[in-house]
């Protein structure tokens, strides 16, 4: 909301193995993003340069980074992320949440005009880039998650911090492993502090956001995790599985807190609107559970 705001767009990754900006003005095409040589599985806006950021995962095993508004790779590609050895299915950056929510928190305080929306929006984004700059997490089927800071701390520099002279490709944090089979989600908490990753080992494990740190391991599913989401305050983790069940999870015991039975099919979504959790799954129903 903070950026191009009178130029609403939104963007598709495809099979084709290519990236589509699409203006939602006139319903066409702004621009397309070749430079992958395989299915392009995830697509993500980021605001790390000023000119805005995509992020794009695929079965290339590479994730590449693009100018949004030059249309051009902020890495050359050979300096992009390509440390996995298999596709890369998934990545969540710690600014996810307030680049989604803009002015809005879960406090419920409303601007009371477009010029505020955009300050209170610009204000979020910075107080959770002011100690970290803008950081990624890549899952893939490979087993493993890699934690990148591929920007400078400076949110005003347009220049990548791991680039070099010697055109030596960016390099991750840290490698984070732990789980038995492929990466299926993963995702930040709100204030960024913690990382959430989901798997097809049944397990959901929770790791420090800034350093890539394990932290625990969360069992008690019997099927694979597919999806994982956090409430607005960072106080809640959910999770929907195979085994047809969501469950809330105590992040003080890492144990089981809630579990929500009601699907009779695999649980493949679930999100936070508000006080309320909802899910969707195979068995072509929406539930609303109330917090």
């Amino acid at each position: 909301m903070n950026r191009n705001a009178s130029n609403p767009r939104i963007v598709s990754s495809s099979k084709d193995a290519t990236v589509r900006v699409w203006s939602m003005s006139n319903r066409r095409t702004e621009y397309t993003l070749g430079g992958h040589t395989a299915s392009v599985n995830l697509v993500r806006w980021g605001g790390a340069i000023p000119s805005g950021v995509l992020y794009t995962a695929s079965s290339d095993r590479t994730v590449r980074i693009w100018e949004a508004e030059k249309v051009r790779e902020a890495f050359p590609f050979k300096q992009s992320p390509t440390d996995h050895a298999h596709w890369v299915t998934t990545l969540t950056l710690n600014t996810d949440f307030v680049l989604r929510t803009g002015p809005y928190d879960h406090t419920g305080k409303q601007p009371s005009s477009d010029e505020e929306a955009r300050a209170w929006a610009s204000e979020r984004y910075r107080k959770i880039t002011s100690q970290h700059s803008e950081l990624m997490i890549s899952g893939s089927d490979d087993h493993t998650l890699f934690l990148w800071n591929l920007f400078a701390s400076d949110s005003k520099s347009d220049a990548p911090a791991e680039t070099s002279a010697s055109g030596t490709k960016a390099k991750p944090l840290t490698r984070l492993t732990g789980h038995q089979r492929q990466i299926s989600h993963v995702v930040f908490s709100p204030d960024g502090t913690l990382a959430a990753s989901a798997s097809w080992d049944s397990s959901v494990r929770l790791w420090n956001g800034r350093t890539g740190k394990f932290i625990a391991t969360m069992r008690g599913h019997v099927g694979p995790v597919y999806r994982l989401t956090w409430s607005a305050d960072s106080r809640m983790l959910v999770s929907a599985s195979k085994d047809s069940t969501v469950k809330i999870w105590d992040l003080k015991t890492y144990k089981l807190k809630v579990d929500l039975p009601g699907h009779t099919d695999e649980v493949y979504c679930v999100d936070f609107v508000t006080d309320k959790i909802i899910s969707g799954g195979r068995d072509k129903t929406l539930k609303i559970w109330k917090n």
